[in-house]
């Protein structure tokens, strides 16, 4: 069981899968949502991800076209999880939220054409200037 929620402790949630994947997104929506340069991102799948407490969110035009809703407490605003239209069936949980950020290690970053200069992640991990090409050979 994964589990993790917002600063003040209103807002837990509770994730009984294993992570999909871990990156590091550095597009501009994140960057302007989280006031960082990257935000840390898990997948997991929908029907494994529970909440409790109430959130709020708010929804922009994605990478897509659709929309990407990220929720967050409305008490004291921590980001927690996104819902992004393009992927009905996933969610993204916010790393830094989780009880213990370090269950999974990103293994690449995506939208580096955003990336800014002071914002460099060492490692060498893969990177894309959008979202890497999808392999369907685990499909």
């Amino acid at each position: 069981m994964i589990e993790g929620g917002c600063l003040c402790g209103r807002v837990r949630y509770k994730i009984t899968a294993d992570p999909l994947f871990a990156l590091h997104c550095h597009c501009r929506d994140c960057q302007l949502a989280s006031g960082t340069g990257h935000v840390p991102i898990m997948g997991v799948p929908k029907q494994s991800f529970s909440v409790v407490g109430e959130t709020r969110s708010f929804a922009a035009a994605g990478g897509s076209g659709m929309r990407a809703i990220r929720n967050f407490c409305p008490e004291c605003g921590s980001l927690m999880f996104g819902t992004p239209e393009a992927a009905a069936d996933l969610v993204t949980i916010y790393m830094g939220s989780l009880d213990d950020p370090s269950i999974r290690t990103p293994t690449y970053a995506q939208f580096t054409r955003d990336r800014v200069s002071w914002d460099v992640i060492g490692g060498g991990l893969p990177e894309f200037h959008t979202v890497p090409p999808r392999d369907d050979s685990d499909a």
